[in-house]
């Protein structure tokens, strides 16, 4: 196997913790529309599959499309204006950034999270400038576990994809990495379903803290 040049990372749930943000933003509209508030950990290990699941998650399965949309839409909007209260990247991820870049390696991130989210988010964050590439939700044509946004993540950086390396916290992570040819790593202290089974993904290994990425760039 090549040796690792580019580390990629999902961004809610393994860069990132955006949860604390993201189920307040879930709070507030439950609040607005007279729904009970779920436990804060319920809310977390869903937050990686998206404001749909979110919704489905506060408000059951809403059969009215229109209803669905309206919340989602609304949903997205209180996100939008509290993007980064209490979003922060997870603890030792900068110590795995820096250790990146004094070695000569670069680094990015591969989300499903949109652009319009996505960069501002990276920014406040003060990680645009950092990162060698940032593929969104919304940059390619096909969304994860589709190997397109890996490819163009590849391009970016200047990296083959058996030169790379992708860290995420769901299968669809670990599915795209695969399909495009990179080495996966399973962030198991991400946002994960306590019913899941992270053995069965398939990845090269799996990991508990940040820090441990540094063991899998030889």
């Amino acid at each position: 196997m090549s040796a690792i040049k580019t580390v990629l990372f999902d961004l809610d749930g393994t860069l990132v913790d955006t949860a604390p943000d993201m189920a307040a933003a879930l709070d507030t509209l439950c609040r607005e529309e007279n729904q009970p508030i779920l436990p804060y950990e319920q809310v977390r290990s869903v937050v990686s599959n998206g404001s749909v699941a979110l919704i489905r998650l506060a408000f059951g399965d809403v059969e009215d499309e229109s209803r669905l949309d309206y919340l989602k839409q609304r949903y997205l909007d209180i996100y939008q204006r509290n993007l980064c209260i209490d979003s922060a990247p997870f603890n030792g991820i900068d110590e795995v950034l820096k250790h990146i870049e004094r070695n000569g390696l670069n680094w990015g991130v591969v989300t499903n999270k949109p652009g319009w989210l996505t960069l501002p988010l990276m920014d406040s964050l003060q990680l645009v400038q950092r990162a060698a590439t940032i593929v969104s939700g919304d940059t390619t044509n096909n969304s994860k576990p589709h190997p397109d946004p890996m490819h163009h993540a590849c391009d970016e950086a200047e990296s083959e994809s058996d030169e790379c390396l992708y860290v995420g916290d769901a299968r669809r992570d670990i599915e795209a990495g695969k399909n495009a040819g990179m080495k996966t790593l399973v962030a198991n202290y991400g946002y994960i379903d306590a019913g899941e089974d992270v053995c069965t993904w398939g990845a090269d290994a799996i990991i508990n803290k940040p820090e441990e990425i540094l063991l899998h760039l030889e």
